[in-house]
This record gives C-alpha cells, structure tokens and sequence, in this order.
C-alpha cells in the first residue's frame, strides 16, 4: 500500500466509510477496463464510489454501482453511468477473492479510485468483513482519543 502523500496517485474517489463500516484485513490494486468517455469523466474527478461493491460475474470480478458521470461533450457516444465494470486483476487473485466472499463471508470494497504514474486508472480493493456496533463505537472512541492526544500535544509545544 502506498503512503498517503505519494505523489504518483492523484485519487479521483474515495471510499472513507469503508473503513469504518468493514475491518478491512487486505487490500488489493486492480486494473479497471473503462470506455474513453469514462476515462475523460474520471480525469474531471467527479465519481462516486460510496454504495459500490465489487462481486463475482462469471469468472471475473465486477465493480457493481461506481458512479461516473457523463461526459458531457460525448453526446450520443456517452456511457451508462452505473454499469458494471471488469477488474482486471491476475486469476490467482481473482480465485483468492471470489473464494473469500462465498465461503467465508468476506466483502470486497473499492477504497479508492486513481491515476497511477502512468496515468492509468486504479481500483484500490479491500477485503474485509462488517463490524458490528460494538466495533464501529470502539472505532470512533478510538479516532476521538487520537485527535484529543494530537491537540494536547499540540498545546504542550
């Protein structure tokens, strides 16, 4: 996983809710296959991946719901802004995550969409599986403590 201050991504959507509704044990980078109009959308930076999931289609792995909008300057040649879309990874991952979500009750969530260096775009994977209430309070106790801890010592100089 990259840091976060990497200045090869430029991220076009993030998935911030993941984390705290999934405890997410392993991520994955994967290809994503895109019409141009897609791409030329997604260079304006204007998609959303909150409600998406990816799942098993056959023998490929799908992004379901990811939200990119019309292109505007496509007219008729424009795509379907919530098609499923192939992920393009290697057929040992793909084993590897399609084994997960149906024997052991994992769920694969984009975390983030971006341009890598090369200017393709990327689909940060994770797999996890859904906290219970008890974990997501433990997660914001959690967050709220850090914060308080950096502004005391932020105080003390």
């Amino acid at each position: 996983m990259a840091p976060k201050s990497d200045p090869g991504r430029r991220v076009v959507a993030d998935n911030r809710s993941a984390r705290f509704h999934y405890a997410i044990e392993d991520t994955f980078e994967a290809g994503i296959a895109l019409t141009g109009t897609e791409v030329k959308s997604l260079r304006g930076g204007k998609a959303t991946i909150g409600e998406s999931y990816a799942g098993p289609s056959g023998n490929d792995l799908m992004l379901f719901n990811a939200y990119i909008p019309e292109y505007l300057e496509a007219n008729r040649f424009n795509h379907d802004t919530k098609r499923p879309r192939r992920l393009l990874l290697h057929r040992r991952q793909i084993n590897k995550l399609i084994g997960a979500t149906q024997r052991q009750g994992y769920t694969v969530i984009p975390l983030k969409i971006y341009f890598n260096d090369k200017g393709r775009a990327k689909v940060e994977l994770g797999l996890g599986k859904g906290k219970q209430l008890h974990d997501k309070r433990e997660s914001v106790k959690q967050r709220d403590w850090q914060r308080d801890k950096a502004r005391l010592m932020r105080d003390k100089g």
